[in-house]
């Protein structure tokens, strides 16, 4: 079975994995095309930077100091049994696995589901609105089949998005939201927008990018319908 192809670390982060210390694997391809990607040197399928077996021998180093994995991207989950493979190595040492992922593979999640521990899934923009943000029509259903998926396992999730005004808006927000909780989700997360690789012509202001998080009204009414809703700015 070939290697995974490994485009990124972060030895150290207390925010990918909620309430765990953590390392970050960034996985190369990913099959969306975002506009906003924060990511897109991952994009591509590509050779890995980073030698697998040489960072679960680093990872041994740390066992005692890191509490938990994560598996990021690109799109992890593109990279199939080869990824289960080496989540499962991983775990093996005595770490919890953790994955962001944009639910387009749920085939592939169910089977990665007794190895992962938590997921971050990002539902990305209204179903009418998800192809021209992400450049891919089946991508809404792909993603609501794996919410579907990890919601039957039991384990442990939060749902996120990421309020790019050009894609999301106020009213966006709360009927994703208002879908999440009629879906019996706990855990939302809201983000903040920030342009990284965003055309020139395609500029937002800051005024636009806050406006999720300065309505107060629009915070409480999110927040009245989740256990947890984390506002990431």
């Amino acid at each position: 079975m070939r290697e995974i192809q490994i485009g990124g670390l972060v030895s150290f982060t207390t925010i990918d994995y909620p309430g765990k210390l953590a390392a970050v694997l960034f996985l190369t391809g990913c099959p969306l095309r975002c506009a906003y990607c924060s990511n897109p040197n991952l994009i591509n399928v590509r050779d890995g930077e980073y030698d697998p077996t040489k960072i679960l021998e680093w990872l041994k180093t740390r066992v005692g100091k890191l509490e938990a994995v994560v598996f990021s991207g690109g799109e992890a989950l593109m990279q199939g049994d080869a990824l289960i493979d080496y989540m499962r190595r991983v775990r093996e040492l005595g770490f919890a696995i953790g994955l962001h992922t944009n639910g387009f593979y749920p085939d592939t999640l169910a089977r990665a589901a007794d190895v992962v521990d938590w997921i971050g899934l990002d539902y990305k923009a209204t179903r009418a609105k998800y192809g021209e943000l992400v450049g891919q029509n089946i991508a809404h259903d792909h993603m609501m089949r794996s919410l579907d998926i990890w919601q039957s396992t039991g384990k442990d999730f939060e749902v996120r998005i990421t309020c790019d005004p050009r894609f999301v808006s106020k009213m966006d927000l709360m009927e994703i939201a208002n879908d999440l909780h009629a879906r019996g989700v706990k855990k939302f997360a809201v983000q903040k927008y920030i342009p990284h690789y965003e055309d020139a012509s395609h500029n937002t202001s800051p005024d636009q990018r806050a406006q999720f998080f300065t309505d107060e009204n629009l915070r409480n009414c999110i927040n009245a319908l989740f256990d947890s809703v984390t506002w990431r700015e």
